[in-house]
Formats: structure tokens, C-alpha cells, sequence
């Protein structure tokens, strides 16, 4: 095991060397200047996701498929990971997660357009996309998309299932001392039956349980900023100075430098949102939707909840955390975010533990549904049963691994699917800014796309 746990390791960091960081953060500024800072119409999109659009052809409504990208977004990434980066990359690893998500906005919109305007059916009427489909239709590329699909498939057991189980049954275990051989087993029954019912039993799971988890996550955070109110202006200008300088250990920090800080904040925040990955295009394309662009303006707007909010809040919480508590600089990931909340009395360690179940409960069944999709891309519908029945025992066995090896698996493969979904957008960019000219510069974002959805022939 620990051999296992040194090779993945020194794969991650040369997957997530300078190339990895240049690439992703270059296509989200590119991205970001090509469709004139889309950042903008962001409450446009806010408005749009909870609007209905009956009159189009989809599997689940446009609110069902930002519920379902969001249940596999909003997880432990959140909550555990940005905690781990700012163990390993200091304060200013906050920063980095934050503007991954805000110019990634715009990585997501082009992505959501994409899947949306490459999709296929059924023959019986089932929606199909991602960047799998984009690929093999509009970049040509089919091997490239053979290769994502098969990222997607090993990657949704380590982001979706095996960090999200570990991190469960590791708080349960820690804060109220429950066995993870018992809580893994009931999450992944839990897991199984919901993901007996296909797109529509997790949607309609993931409309209910997302919006109360994220209230609930965001009110607790609150609570504990509220407490530690003296302690937040030293917070915000210690990430920010952080980000960009190399200081000595201090404060209860970790010194670090800005390459450290810059990837973690970014392997963090491309695992908490996902812009540029490539995996929520995946649950876009299932979407009720009259145009590419509408849905890719819905799909955005997930990124503005999940990093420029909930993984601000976790920082920041940590941060001044860190500062009022100094020994809180010495722990990492679960057990730093744990002591965070256990110092709001009472009541604190009550908040993170439903946090954290709902979070990443949400998460497994939201990743199942992508990984669902790449293997039925592979390999058929057919033995879709056999997926299933795998994904919920890896559930168990990831409640009962390493953390820091389950971890690092996860990170790695985020990088194997950003590869080819990046290089996808890239030589598509073109058509993106068409679509977008099409229906939003031209302000027509309501308008109906009546190009037929080929059906796919297998």
C-alpha cells in the first residue's frame, strides 16, 4: 500500500505540474476574453435555472440537471478539500480556488453549450452527451472522446465515490465514533437504491437534497464567521498576501510558496466546481432545454454557487480559524475543517456532520450518473447493471481507505479527463462564440433550436 501510495503520488505531481496549471487557468481566461467576460449575465443565468422550458426535448428539467451537476460539485471538495489546500498550500491556496471558479465560469459555459449542441438520443428517446460526444461529432476526434470516456469511468470511483465514502465514515469515526465498516455499508445501500431508478430517481433526489444542504452548509458557515467576526479582515488580507508571497511559518501557518499555493488552490478548486473537466456536460446534455446556449448560461451559474460562495465561506472559515486557534495550523483536511466547527459550541460538530453526509451523499450519486454515461459510451447499455453493482461496493471499500491515497488517485484523474475535454474546447471555441452570438449577443436566449438530435445507432 504504501508503495501504491508513492507511485500515485509522483504521477500527481507531474500531472499537476506547471503545463497542467498553465493549461486549465489559460483556457478559463481565454475562455473568460473570447465570450466578452459571460461572468456577466451570471444572475441572467441565476434567473434562467429556475425557470421552466417545457417546450424542447430532454430527459429532466434545466433545474434537474444544475441539481444533479451540483450534487456531484457541492461534496466534500468543499468542505474537506479546501481544507487539505490550505494544509498544503497555506492561506493564499483560497485565493487560487476562488479565481479558479470565477474565471472558470466561463470554461463551464462552453462546455454546457457543447454538450447540449453535440447530443444524441436513444431510440428510446434518452438523451446523450458530454465531452465524449463533442469530441467523436464536432472535433472529429473519436479516440480522443474514447479516451475521456474511459478517464470519466475509473475517475468517477475515486472523485465521486471513494473520496466521498472515506470522508464520511472518517468524520462519523471521528466526531461521534461510529464504526466505518457500518456507516460505509449503509451509504452504499443507500446509494444503490437511488441509482436503481437511472437519471430521473437521482434528479428528482438531488432537486430535494441540494438546495436544503447548501442553505444549511451556508447558515453554519455563517454562524462560525459571525463568532469569529474580529478575526476575519486578518483572515481575508492573509490569503491574499499568501497567494502571491513566500513567507516562513507563522500564525499557525505552514509557509509555503506561491507554486504551492496556486496548485492546490487550483487542484481544489477544479475538484469543488469541475469547470474544465468535462463532467457536467454530461448531466447538461439530459436537460429540457429550447437552445445550447440557455442551458450553458444554467450550467454556469452552478460554479457561481459552489466556489464563488460555498468554498469562500470554507476558507475563509478556516482561515480565521486558524488565526484565533494557531495549534488548529498543524492539522489537515477533515480533522482541521472538524476542529473549525467543534469550536462553535455545542452544535458545531452537528452542522459539519450533516454538511459533510449530504454533501458528499449527493456527490456519489450526482458522479454515478457521469460514470453511468461514459460507461454506457464504452461498452452499451447492457450491462449497465454490472456498473451499478460495482460503483456501490467501491462505496464500502472507499469508506475503509487511505485518505491521502484516496485523495491523490482522485486529483490525478481530475487531469486525465481535463486533457482531452480542454483540447476539445479549444478547437470548438469557434463554435461556441457562434452559438453565443447566436442567442445571447443577439438577445435571443429564448429562442428554439429546431436542429434534429441525431439518434444514435447502437
Amino acid at each position: 500500500m504504501k508503495m501504491l501510495q508513492d507511485v500515485v503520488s509522483n504521477i500527481n505531481k507531474v500531472v499537476w505540474g506547471v503545463p497542467m496549471l498553465v493549461l486549465l487557468v489559460g483556457t478559463h481566461l481565454f475562455f473568460t476574453f473570447r465570450l466578452k467576460f459571460i461572468q456577466r449575465h451570471i444572475f441572467k443565468a441565476i434567473k434562467l435555472s429556475v425557470t421552466k422550458d417545457s417546450h424542447s426535448e430532454g430527459d429532466i428539467s434545466q433545474f434537474g440537471a444544475l441539481a444533479t451537476a451540483l450534487a456531484a460539485t457541492i461534496g466534500t471538495g468543499n468542505i474537506v478539500g479546501v481544507a487539505t489546500a490550505v494544509a498544503l498550500g497555506g492561506p493564499g491556496a483560497v485565493l487560487w480556488c476562488w479565481l479558479t471558479g470565477l474565471f472558470g465560469i466561463a470554461t463551464k459555459y462552453s462546455e454546457g453549450l457543447l454538450a447540449v449542441k453535440y447530443r444524441v438520443k436513444t431510440s428510446d428517446g434518452t438523451m446523450l452527451g458530454g465531452p465524449m460526444y463533442a469530441l467523436e461529432r464536432g472535433a472529429k476526434m473519436k479516440w480522443l472522446g474514447i479516451l475521456f470516456a474511459i478517464f470519466t469511468t475509473v475517475a468517477c470511483f475515486g472523485i465521486g465515490n471513494m473520496t466521498q465514502a472515506n470522508s464520511i465514515t472518517s468524520m462519523l469515526k471521528t466526531s461521534f465514533n461510529v464504526n466505518p465498516y457500518i456507516s460505509g455499508a449503509v451509504i452504499a445501500v443507500a446509494a444503490g437504491i437511488v441509482l436503481i431508478g437511472g437519471v430521473k430517481s437521482i434528479a428528482r433526489v438531488c432537486e430535494s437534497l441540494v438546495p436544503f444542504m447548501a442553505l444549511f452548509y451556508v447558515l453554519g458557515c455563517i454562524t462560525v464567521l459571525f463568532i469569529n467576526a474580529p478575526y476575519i479582515p486578518e483572515a481575508i488580507v492573509t490569503i491574499f498576501t499568501r497567494a502571491f508571497t513566500v513567507q516562513a511559518a507563522a500564525g499557525g501557518f505552514v509557509g509555503s510558496t506561491i507554486i504551492a499555493a496556486m496548485r492546490y488552490g487550483i487542484a481544489r478548486g477544479l475538484f469543488s466546481n469541475e469547470s474544465g473537466m468535462g463532467s457536467a456536460p454530461i448531466a447538461a446534455a439530459a436537460a429540457t432545454t429550447s437552445n445550447p446556449v440557455r442551458q450553458a448560461l444554467v450550467s454556469m451559474s452552478g460554479v457561481f454557487w459552489d466556489t464563488i460562495i460555498v468554498c469562500a465561506l470554507t476558507g475563509l472559515v478556516l482561515v480565521s480559524s486558524i488565526i484565533k486557534y494557531p495549534a488548529l495550523g498543524s492539522l489537515s483536511g477533515g480533522d482541521l475543517t472538524a476542529m473549525a466547527f467543534e469550536k462553535v459550541h455545542i452544535f458545531g460538530r452537528y452542522i459539519l456532520a450533516v454538511g459533510l453526509v449530504t454533501f458528499a451523499f449527493s456527490t456519489i450519486l450526482g458522479w454515478a450518473y457521469y460514470g453511468e454515461r461514459a460507461f454506457e459510451y464504452l461498452f452499451g447499455k447492457k450491462p449497465m447493471i454490472l456498473f451499478r453493482i460495482v460503483y456501490s461496493v467501491v462505496i464500502f471499500v472507499g469508506s475503509v481507505s487511505a485518505n491521502q491515497l484516496v485523495w491523490d488517485i482522485a486529483d490525478t484523474f481530475n487531469a486525465f479527463m481535463a486533457i482531452p475535454n480542454l483540447i476539445c474546447l479549444l478547437l470548438l471555441n469557434g463554435v461556441i462564440v457562434s452559438e453565443t452570438k447566436k442567442y445571447l449577443w443577439s438577445d435571443n436566449v429564448d429562442g428554439v433550436d429546431d436542429t434534429p438530435i441525431p439518434q444514435l445507432e447502437k
